[in-house]
């Protein structure tokens, strides 16, 4: 189950990757282009999302974890993709990399997954509009995980290919050939430090 995640990827990154995916952006505009914070997200935090709107893609910040459906429990922060048809709400979260935790003691192995061959990577997310007590908020759906991830953990965030993330946001489309693990090799993994290196900001 992811997390944590990493984000420090500039806005131009997102805006030349989606273009090429024929998925222009409509919002933000240029003049309100927001200046991507590089850094590690956790459950609760505001992070980028991309979901689809009239004539384009838009990027917008919304809270990771749905609300609990049980007072005093923690927020929906993975969702089983299986069995599921998922007609809206679908999303992509952008992201450099995701982490995986192996041992039983304290401090955890972490394990840091990149995407073979890139920079940025885009996990296959729910987005839930605003409810009382709660603001506009994603999820990340999970599955049976592939080979690159089966060693670390039982299950793991589904991770699209660029020329998969026109199919997601089209709720039309048939999720069952998207919600499964890249072939092997399609993830990247190395070994991370407990505290996560220093790295220079986002720029424009």
């Amino acid at each position: 189950m992811c997390s944590l995640y990493e984000q420090h990827l500039a806005y131009r990154q997102l805006v030349e990757a989606l273009t090429e995916s024929r998925l222009p952006l409509i919002y933000p505009t240029p003049s309100q282009a927001p200046n991507l914070e590089p850094r590690e997200v956790r459950p609760t935090e505001l992070a980028p999302v991309i979901r689809p709107r009239a004539a384009g893609v838009e990027l917008v910040q919304l809270k990771w974890g749905f609300a609990p459906p049980v007072a005093k429990r923690p927020p929906v922060i993975n969702f089983r993709s299986e069995g599921r048809s998922f007609g809206r709400g679908r999303c992509l979260v952008p992201a450099s990399a995701f982490f995986e935790f192996t041992g039983s003691g304290y401090p955890k192995t972490r394990w840091r997954f990149t995407a073979a061959g890139s920079e940025l990577l885009c996990m296959a997310g729910l987005w839930r509009p605003a409810a009382p007590g709660w603001p506009e908020s994603f999820t990340l759906l999970t599955c049976a995980p592939g080979d690159d991830v089966a060693p670390y953990h039982d299950r793991q965030v589904v991770v699209l290919g660029r020329e998969q993330w026109a199919a997601w946001l089209d709720p039309a489309a048939d999720p069952a050939p998207l919600l499964k693990p890249g072939p092997p090799g399609s993830l990247l993994v190395e070994r991370a430090p407990r505290e996560a290196a220093t790295r220079q900001p986002a720029l424009f």
